[in-house]
């Protein structure tokens, strides 16, 4: 049969989630050059991914991973580079790259599907990380302001890191990193490239979000401010010192719906005798900044939730046939989940419209590194920039 036009091809490609586009692009040579050219040039492979979910099994080597496919209910295996992806702390995803932190507690950004991996700033450059060195004057372990150093260090990530973000710059095809750090939940933000971390202004941080080209912070108290982290100098606009009717009982999201619209997500949960987090009852909240207040929303609709520490998602169910509903996607979200290795992790998804909760499939993870959702993206970042 005579060939398609390579961007006719191109075209029927680009509407291919990621597993099809990569067999299509195994056919032959000619679909292969069609596969290589889409995801080479930088925005020409824009279909939307269903999110996976990645974890780790006992059953394959360290430098394995195993990615879940919601859409096509089976799992694809892969060799990820080191350091060994069973010894890290996963602490945050976003637009397909996961930011992990190794023994050491050193940052690297990390996209599971293309290999790419990218090392961000030094522990150390954290302004409120203090490097203790041994006597050959290299660095030992770490301690933070006020606190005892760590006698573990490959545990210390657990005491430092709290949750991480991925934020791309579009007209450079670079990304900007945001860590949630303690000891105070201070904001800190690197661009890839830089070779410290910045800090920013303010304390007791719980949740950012990128939105309308700011970045947008969440308190444990309910303020709610913006940074522009474009220009020179970055200074802290206050949107509500608080927002009136905060609900902050169990764990707290904010996350954009398809129309730019932001809610806050309340995940009530319990504790087990076994001493296990099991979630109960999801909370939506409607957050009109305006007024400085949440509303209550009945229900998602039309809509899938994705919750986890993962960065939080806000689907409709039109664009993602394979999903459910009303339904809230969730994995484990415990801040210090290095102390409970061998701990089930709290893995599911609970129906809105009636509370009911199932299970995503048969347990296949093992509990560490914690499971986490991931969108899959083929796209490799442009660290020249």
């Amino acid at each position: 049969m005579p060939e398609l036009p390579l961007d006719v091809l191109m075209d029927i490609f680009a509407l291919l989630e990621i597993p099809d586009l990569i067999r299509a692009g195994s056919v032959c040579s000619f679909w292969h050059s069609a596969y290589s050219t889409l995801h080479n040039q930088l925005g020409q492979y824009k279909r939307l991914q269903t999110p996976c979910l990645l974890y780790a099994s006992q059953s394959d080597g360290e430098n394995v991973a195993c990615l879940y496919s919601l859409a096509e209910k089976c799992v694809y295996k892969l060799t990820l580079p080191d350091p060994p992806i069973r010894s890290r702390h996963l602490i945050g995803s976003s637009h397909g790259w996961l930011v992990t932190a190794d023994e050491k507690s050193e940052l690297h950004l990390l996209n599971p599907i293309t290999g790419q991996q990218i090392a961000l700033p030094s522990a150390i450059t954290i302004e409120q990380v203090e490097p203790i060195l041994d006597n050959a004057g290299a660095v030992n372990k770490n301690k933070m302001w006020d606190l005892t150093p760590n006698d573990d260090p490959s545990e210390f990530s657990d005491c430092l890191y709290f949750r991480a973000f991925v934020f791309p710059v579009p007209p450079t095809g670079s990304y900007i990193v945001v860590i949630i750090h303690n000891p105070e939940r201070y904001l800190s933000f690197a661009r890839v490239g830089d070779y410290k971390w910045t800090p920013l202004p303010g304390q007791s941080y719980e949740q950012c979000i990128h939105m309308d080209g700011l970045l947008y912070a969440f308190t444990t108290t309910g303020g709610v401010y913006t940074f522009d982290l474009t220009g020179a100098t970055i200074t802290r606009n206050i949107i509500a010192d608080k927002l009136q009717n905060d609900k902050t009982d169990g764990y707290t999201y904010f996350v954009q719906d398809p129309w730019g619209d932001l809610f806050q997500v309340s995940r009530r949960f319990k504790v087990t005798e076994e001493l296990f987090i099991h979630t109960e009852k999801i909370l939506l909240y409607e957050a009109d900044m305006a007024a400085k207040k949440l509303v209550e929303v009945n229900g998602l609709h039309d809509h899938v939730l994705f919750l986890g520490r993962s960065q939080s998602q806000c689907l409709s169910a039109q664009a993602y046939p394979q999903l459910k509903k009303s339904c809230v996607y969730f994995t484990d979200d415990e801040t210090y989940v290095s102390d409970y290795k061998n701990n089930r992790r709290d893995i599911g998804i609970l129906n809105l419209e009636n509370d009911s909760r199932e299970e995503i499939v048969p347990q296949l993870w093992c509990n560490w590194p914690n499971p986490i959702w991931i969108t899959p993206n083929l796209t490799r970042m442009n660290t020249n920039s």
